[in-house]
């Protein structure tokens, strides 16, 4: 007995020292953070502005996560593949953040003028009416420094620079609550509107302040010209990723629409409140893998390597996910509850008396 628990203790310990472990850890503490500063946000909010609010907000929080991915030519998940490929490469890199930078901001510049001229259309089309013009002028306005700051985000991640990854996610959480409580409380529905498509662009200079010493962070690494070759790399990542980003969040305002126009605003709102929360605990599995997977796997060029990789993860992320969901599934009971707070009184009588 005593040597199988000392082979237990044995393969946690190098379980725990594996990268996937450390990855997962960072990103778990960086969602716990955002899912406690959204449940806060969306409490407040809620209680400011009410269900019928939530449901507007959520449809610009729709609306502005297929324009962030059509801002930056979707080409971000080339970024974290080339550069983790590449990482070691001087002169490779500085091609790749060089063109990275001009079509984001091409593409950005294009989708801002866009906006700006489509206001009141888009008004009418995503809000369902015609007084919101001025959330999409100040999108436009702004809409250069998310794609930036997603560009920022994702060199971080292809470097693998997971602490400062972490770190710029949890003050974005921060951030973020402070910004939107501040504008929900003096504006109202109008404030909440304006951080959803504001805040990230405080965001881009966060971020940059907090990476200010890394070495790529220099105009050396993004003086080259577009490179065409490279370009024709980054945009096969194009149409894969915004298809992937349009056809959920465009289901999801078309089901929201039709609850709002053909059963309420308000049972609009709680239905966007309990996908908000159901996001949240998905979060913990789905960021560590966007987090970890793409580089690791751009780095291998060895099939043996990539089985061996592949078969790890699953040791790691099954056990996880069994876990997590029986206890997600087990707390929606609340006898389970109520059976986990007597267990623990009596250990605390037996511990410490009455």
């Amino acid at each position: 007995m005593g040597e199988l628990i000392t082979r237990f203790l044995s393969l946690c310990k190098r379980i725990t020292k594996t990268d996937i472990v450390k990855v997962f850890s960072f990103t778990a503490m960086s969602t716990l953070v955002k899912m406690l500063t959204g449940l806060i946000s969306v409490k407040v909010v809620a209680t400011i502005i009410g269900p019928i609010g939530v449901a507007l907000v959520g449809q610009l929080n729709n609306f502005s996560s297929i324009i962030m991915t059509i801002s930056s030519g979707g080409i971000n998940s080339g970024i974290i593949k080339y550069i983790a490929g590449y990482k070691n490469d001087k002169d490779k890199i500085t091609s790749l953040l060089s063109t990275a930078l001009r079509i984001t901001v091409i593409c950005s510049l294009v989708v801002g003028i866009m906006l700006i001229a489509f206001h009141q259309y888009l008004s009418k089309c995503i809000m369902l009416s015609s007084e919101y013009g001025y959330v999409f002028i100040i999108f436009g306005f702004t809409v250069l420094l998310h794609a930036l700051n997603m560009m920022l985000t994702s060199i971080i991640n292809g470097f693998k620079e997971f602490r400062k990854y972490v770190k710029i996610n949890i003050a974005n959480s921060f951030i973020g609550l402070l910004f939107t409580l501040s504008l929900v409380l003096t504006w109202n529905l109008k404030g909440a509107l304006i951080s959803v498509v504001t805040y990230q662009s405080i965001m881009f200079f966060v971020a940059l302040w907090m990476i200010r010493k890394l070495p790529w962070l220099s105009w050396n690494y993004f003086r080259e010209k577009l490179s065409l070759l490279i370009t024709k790399k980054f945009f096969k990542y194009t149409l894969m990723t915004i298809t992937i980003a349009i056809t959920l969040p465009v289901s999801q305002m078309l089901l929201r629409g039709y609850v709002i126009s053909d059963v309420s605003p308000m049972e609009a709102g709680w239905w966007e409140a309990m996908n908000r929360i159901s996001n949240m605990y998905l979060m913990v599995i789905t960021s560590s893998l966007s987090v970890y997977y793409l580089p690791r796997m751009s780095e291998l060029k060895d099939t043996i390597e990539l089985r061996h990789e592949i078969i790890k993860c699953y040791k790691v992320i099954i056990p996880l996910l069994v876990v997590g969901f029986t206890f997600v599934f087990l707390l929606e009971n609340g006898l389970f509850v109520c059976f986990l707070l007597q267990i623990f009184f009596r250990c605390r009588i037996c511990f410490y008396g009455n």
